[in-house]
């Protein structure tokens, strides 16, 4: 009993936490109309400032995710978690677009590790039959807070108060946090050991499993439809098919919220029925978002299409699993956080940074309904690639293998 309201009182604790975080990532997008014309910056420029934040972010969420796998996950949380949160104070406090771009580099770097350890740090702590229930209650968090109250919270704190403020307000959750992970949270015991220092041949050794360069390719796929559909279908909504700003925000919200309720529900799913079946549905879900945003007679009816991308967005679920539970399964315990690292570092590099320039370059010299292409193409990639996975939820090898017991639910399966 006790440690089930251990496990509770951590799902509760990482939720808030990584939804705190995913707020202090996205309030520079949200407060971008405050900020941008007092600095005279232009859309490239505002799009470099997200762009920058991906990349150090997913840099160090490999970096200090390997490193936690060496030394505990709270020692390199908890240093994250504070340097955020001053970071996202100091953006507050800068004066010129350089020092906004410093800034955002630095919180990327700090936001990085929060994201490998404490995802690293819930499966650890989760029994086997639970794992996808708790990753994706804590992951759908960034729907909920981050995609749903952020941009309310920011918009409306800048508005009257102004967009500096907004980002000190932005910040202030994150260090609440810190202090409740620093007083409540364990270091999970299978992690305690993790301290005999892995050379690094054997950090290399995780690219000898095929499902983390799967993962890479899925999280790749997965990433490039997220920004894709979060940075353009706004734009598509407005400016193609003329419906008001208003009319976006609703139907991007209710496609967020949808990605939240999904987000924990779809992962739950897996541990029972297998993360392969249930990534290939979350993919071809997810394919529909897109799809319905280019069909013009259903903005006629604007229910029915925010009922659509409210059933259809399974975002937060996909990060769950194919960012965090495959790869964490499929190597060795002593490289999770190195595989969570791994994979997100591909999906960042080619979905978060890479992705949207091309769709901008292409929606310039084709129109916008090519974004919305490009979304597709990614949720396609993903459900390709799932085709080649090799199942890893213990339940499912279980019912497949069962003469091979249970040390099944403990080995990553060799791959040559």
């Amino acid at each position: 009993m006790a440690h089930s309201r251990y496990e509770t009182n951590l799902v509760a604790i990482l939720f808030f936490t990584w939804g705190t975080v995913f707020l202090g990532r996205m309030s520079a997008l949200y407060l971008a109309p405050y900020y941008a014309p007092e600095f005279h910056l232009s859309h490239g420029q505002v799009g470099t400032v997200a762009s920058v934040l991906a990349i150090t972010w997913a840099i160090s969420t490999l970096v200090f995710g390997a490193l936690s796998d060496r030394v505990g996950r709270k020692p390199v949380l908890l240093p994250a978690m504070f340097a955020f949160s001053i970071l996202s104070w100091a953006s507050g406090l800068v004066h010129s677009f350089p020092q906004l771009l410093l800034v955002r580099a630095l919180m990327g770097a700090a936001g990085g590790p929060a994201w490998s350890t404490m995802t690293a740090l819930i499966e650890e702590s989760s029994p086997s039959d639970r794992r996808g229930r708790n990753i994706g209650l804590v992951v759908s968090a960034a729907a909920l807070v981050g995609l749903a109250a952020a941009p309310v919270l920011t918009t409306q704190v800048a508005a009257r108060w102004g967009w500096r403020l907004a980002f000190f307000v932005a910040g202030a959750p994150e260090l609440l946090m810190s202090l409740l992970v620093w007083k409540f949270v364990k270091e999970p015991a299978a992690a305690s050991g993790i301290h005999e220092k892995p050379s690094l041949s054997e950090y290399l050794s995780i690219l000898r499993y095929r499902n983390i360069w799967l993962c890479c390719l899925g999280a790749a796929g997965f990433m490039s439809w997220l920004f894709a559909v979060s940075l353009f279908a706004p734009l598509y909504i407005t400016e193609v098919v003329h419906e008001s700003a208003t009319t976006a925000g609703f139907l991007l919200g209710a496609s967020g919220l949808g990605s939240f309720f999904l987000g924990f529900l779809l992962p739950s799913l897996s541990d029972r029925w297998g993360r392969k079946p249930l990534l290939l549905v979350m993919a071809a879900m997810s394919a529909v978002v897109p799809l319905a945003f280019l069909v013009p007679v259903l903005y006629l009816y604007p229910l029915v299409l925010a009922l659509i991308v409210f059933a259809a967005n399974s975002g937060q679920a996909i990060a769950s699993v194919v960012l965090v539970l495959v790869p964490t399964e499929s190597v060795p315990a002593q490289f999770r956080a190195t595989s969570i690292g791994l994979s997100t570092l591909a999906g960042e590099v080619m979905g978060a940074t890479a992705a949207p320039i091309l769709a901008g370059t292409l929606a310039q010299r084709h129109g916008l309904a090519v974004t919305m292409w490009l979304a597709v193409a990614g949720s396609g990639l993903l459900f390709l690639v799932t085709l080649f996975l090799r199942e890893t939820t213990p339940a499912a090898i279980l019912a497949i293998k069962p003469s091979m017991g249970a040390s099944l639910q403990e080995q990553p399966e060799s791959e040559d």
